[in-house]
């Protein structure tokens, strides 16, 4: 089959943002304040976690939940079933040794959840979206309910400077992931949707419709998401936490359907990918690849055990230090492509799935 434009530029552009959401946890060694977010006194800080936290924060990853969705959909599903169960081996694999807030485990679960829909008719399919968002608004709000105290109340391992604990405590946390990305399944059911109308496939019979998801979609997301940017940044005060929780995640999926939808309609205007295109697209299909190298990147610089930056920088610095991560997987990515090669992962991955299914 041959890839589609929009969804691998799609998850090249996002994994920028994916790079700056997770960074933002890897800082340690000062307050916690909303969000879990570290308490900054500098104001280009401020701005920066203000910033990450409107337009980045519950709103990348919806994103790539209704890409991911969107080609499961357009899978044979014994191909899908097996991909999946090895995304959850990686995903586990990932959490054990890197990165607790892991998300591939997340998908792999979300494929299995989109085969079972697959039959679904499309009011049942949006119904069901439409109660998975009132559900994330009830699981979010509460999430973040309780005032902070200064002390981080979940993911501890980041600031745990031995490596045998930290490492012993990342399958728990792993476990707690979908309760902090809930909204990722309401997405994951549009993601179906627009699957059966090739949306993203033929963006041009979809003008009108793109137009309407980004514009509202990223709207609701600004304006679901300032208010709580605001009070991370320390630019604004209010105890209604749980409100607020609720807001930036249901905002989150509109803004993560905007940001999809937004592409689509970069793509209609690219007659001929130029080079920057090209080497955003090459990370987007070896998106694997360059989220797990993110995570190499960021241990080794940033958590106490290693480097320790994330006990010295700052949310501006950590950003810089993101952006610059993944400019460098984009280049790497671009490498692979012009020598007809595949992503390290992606290859490992298709290897795993060919031995499974290999007769014994």
């Amino acid at each position: 089959m041959k890839r589609l434009l929009t969804p691998d530029l799609a998850r090249g552009g996002m994994l920028a943002l994916i790079a700056l959401a997770n960074s933002a946890v890897y800082l340690y060694g000062r307050p916690y304040g909303v969000r879990q977010h570290v308490v900054e006194t500098d104001l280009a800080d401020r701005l920066v976690s203000a910033g990450v936290v409107t337009f980045i924060d519950a709103r990348a990853y919806p994103m790539f939940a209704f890409l991911f969705a969107y080609g499961v959909a357009r899978m044979a599903p014994e191909r899908a079933r097996s991909r999946n169960l090895w995304l959850i081996v990686f995903g586990f694999v990932h959490a054990l040794l890197l990165f607790p807030g892991d998300v591939l485990g997340l998908y792999g679960l979300l494929g299995f959840a989109v085969i079972a829909t697959s039959r679904l008719k499309d009011r049942t399919l949006l119904v069901l979206a439409a109660v998975w968002l009132v559900l994330t608004a009830v699981v979010q709000g509460q999430a973040y309910a309780t005032p902070p105290n200064g002390q981080r109340s979940f993911f501890q391992s980041f600031e745990t400077a031995d490596p045998l604990a930290a490492i012993a405590m990342h399958p728990v946390e792993w476990l707690l992931v979908p309760f902090g990305l809930f909204g990722v399944g309401a997405a994951a059911l549009a993601g179906v949707w627009a699957a059966r109308r090739d949306l993203l496939a033929e963006p041009e019979r979809h003008r009108r419709l793109l137009r309407h998801v980004a514009t509202w979609g990223l709207g609701l997301a600004v304006l679901g998401g300032l208010p709580s940017g605001l009070a991370v940044a320390g630019l604004w005060h209010t105890s209604a936490l749980w409100q607020l929780g609720a807001l930036h995640a249901v905002t989150g999926v509109a803004g993560g359907l905007g940001y999809a939808a937004l592409i689509g309609l970069v793509v209609m205007r690219v007659r001929r990918p130029n080079a920057v295109v090209r080497a955003i697209a090459a990370c987007g299909e070896r998106s694997l690849s360059c989220y797990l190298f993110q995570s190499v990147v960021f241990v080794l610089l940033l958590k106490p055990y290693t480097l320790g930056l994330g006990g010295t920088l700052g949310s501006a610095e950590v950003a810089v230090l993101a952006l610059a991560t993944w400019l460098a997987s984009v280049l790497l990515a671009d490498l692979l492509r012009r020598k007809d090669v595949r992503g390290p992962a992606e290859t490992l991955l298709s290897k795993a799935r060919k031995l499974r299914s290999s007769p014994a």
